[in-house]
């Protein structure tokens, strides 16, 4: 799995598997903090479609934290001011980088919650298209 899905995953699933993750390698292995959780704000670029530039959308908090395990750096970068989950993140990220041997059982985890969060979103986007009016057959008089 690559670091893009697994963080997106960790992000939008639930805040206990990366707390049950990050608290397997911290009970296990030495985990430095380079950089403590702290908030921070990032400029969004976006493509202007007519004319292919770039500009800035605006800005967005977020939080930020850098930790390191063995000679690997990890890094947590997590929307709004979430501490806990950005260090979490952080030390997943540098176990993966560490390539230790608790990774590998992550895995299965990772996948089940993916799932679970398609099903929540299939539900979601079924509940909105049921409020949905169709104006073609509506009868107007």
């Amino acid at each position: 799995m690559r670091r893009r899905e697994r963080t997106e995953i960790l992000i939008q699933g639930s805040e206990d598997i990366a707390k049950e993750f990050a608290k397997e390698i911290a009970m296990k292995y030495k985990v430095t903090v380079i950089q403590k959780p702290e908030s921070a704000l990032v400029l969004l670029k976006t493509r202007e479609t007519a004319k292919k530039s770039l500009f800035y959308l605006g800005e967005m908090l977020v939080t930020e934290c850098t930790v390191q395990i063995k000679d690997s750096i990890g890094i947590g970068i997590v929307k709004g001011q979430r501490e806990e989950l950005a260090h979490s993140l952080a030390i997943i990220d540098a176990a993966y980088e560490a390539d230790l041997g608790e990774t590998r059982s992550w895995s299965h985890v990772l996948e089940n919650e993916k799932k679970n969060i398609q099903k929540n979103l299939q539900e979601l986007n079924r509940s909105i298209l049921r409020t949905k009016v169709n104006f073609e057959t509506m009868d107007v008089q």
